[in-house]
């Protein structure tokens, strides 16, 4: 099969940490450290930045100009027509979400998830290591999405609420779709890897100032954080919004 396209949402609005794609992580914007690590993923074809028509977000199209991404940008709030419009002018045949707030994202482990769907005799509508338990910890979210399933979902989703996130409709109507899960080894669910406070910044910026590069794995993470297990303190505390 081919037409395996990441899609890596993106835009400078946040309510809890304005402009952290573009915060720097050891001397690179916190974009371009997603984007390497999931360009370094065997089985993803293509990567497309699915950003948003506002013009605080203008400077996301310069950056992938400047780097020579490929990027899109559609709607603020229903990031599902943003993107099924992107998978469609690219022509995906599997999608692979990727937010750009997770700069510990794994190719290994998005490689997993991507096997989970081509490698099967009777191919799955969806795969993911989140759906519908999650072991791996947060920040490593991977979903892969055949075209048909997300086309259904753009089509057939009424709620807003849930058109920001994606992939709602295939969650809440599980018996429509062939769905598989991807589980850790081990129970990694209470890590928090993903960036939406000062706090996650900061846990993360400890990270990326130890290795100052972004080709670590997660195994290299959690051997980082069983030898300094004090940085797990730091964004603790921290509640994940609500869908």
């Amino acid at each position: 099969m081919t037409g395996v396209i990441a899609i890596i949402q993106a835009r400078m609005g946040s309510t809890r940490l304005p402009g952290k794609v573009l915060m720097d992580l050891a001397g690179e914007p916190m974009l371009a450290r997603v984007y390497n690590r999931v360009r370094r993923a065997k089985k993803i074809d293509d990567i497309v930045i699915a950003t948003t028509k506002e013009r605080e977000d203008d400077p996301l199209e310069s950056l992938c100009s400047t780097e020579g991404w490929r990027w899109f940008r559609g709607d603020r709030d229903d990031v599902l027509d943003r993107y099924y419009r992107a998978a469609t002018e690219v022509g995906a045949d599997v999608i692979v979400r990727i937010t750009s707030d997770c700069p510990l994202i794994d190719p290994a482990v998005i490689d997993r998830v991507v096997d989970g769907f081509i490698g099967e005799e009777e191919q799955p509508d969806y795969v993911s290591n989140i759906f519908p338990t999650r072991t791996y910890p947060r920040g490593l979210d991977t979903e892969a999405i055949g075209y048909g399933a997300l086309e259904l979902s753009w089509k057939e989703e009424v709620e807003m609420r849930y058109r920001e996130h994606v992939t709602q409709y295939i969650q809440r109507h599980p018996h429509l779709f062939r769905i598989r899960s991807i589980a850790s080894s081990t129970d990694l669910s209470d890590h928090r890897w993903t960036v939406d406070t000062p706090e996650d910044l900061r846990f993360i910026r400890t990270i990326y100032d130890h290795f100052r590069h972004d080709r670590f794995s997660s195994s290299d993470v959690l051997e980082f954080i069983a030898e300094n297990p004090g940085v797990l303190e730091m964004n603790r505390s921290v509640v994940q919004k609500p869908i």
